[in-house]
């Protein structure tokens, strides 16, 4: 198994926490030089709070570990695209890689509806590599979006 494979295999696992709490499924693992430093899933719905991504948690969580906001060094394993405000985030802690798992084709901001990750303009680009465990992050979206379809069609 690669480290993008072992480190994305503890994102999703983050996500099923997620999705355990009834929130959508997106887990997120933060390493620096081989080592997690931070970690978060989705947990909008438990704190109430728009910024409760899995993103920037496990963001939070690597600048307290490393005592900077300038995360230079930093690998971002996210099980789906960031969406424009975690892209946004990863630009701005200058990030150095950010490896994730399925698209996502109505919020994605790092290549399915924006590219802000790589976007010219930005002071600061960050390598990307998508489709690490897809089929794995997709299917875990996909049956919690099914279950809560189907909680919908009960009531």
């Amino acid at each position: 198994m690669s480290e993008d494979d072992a480190f994305m295999q503890q994102a999703l696992t983050l996500a099923r926490e997620a999705a355990a709490l009834g929130e959508v499924p997106v887990g997120a693992v933060a390493v620096h030089a081989g080592r997690v430093v931070g970690t978060g899933f989705n947990r909008r719905e438990v704190d109430k709070s728009p910024l409760a991504h899995a993103e920037l948690l496990a963001l939070d969580a690597a600048s307290k570990a490393l005592g900077a906001w300038r995360l230079t060094g930093v690998t971002l394993y996210v099980t789906l695209e960031p969406c424009a405000m975690c892209a946004g985030a990863l630009v701005q802690s200058r990030v150095t890689r950010l490896v994730f798992g399925a698209m996502d084709p109505k919020a994605g901001a790092v290549g399915s509806l924006y590219n802000l990750a790589e976007e010219p303009r930005h002071n600061h680009r960050l390598q990307v590599t998508s489709g690490i465990l897809a089929d794995e992050s997709r299917l875990l979206l996909k049956a919690f979006f099914e279950r809560l379809r189907e909680k919908k069609r009960d009531k």
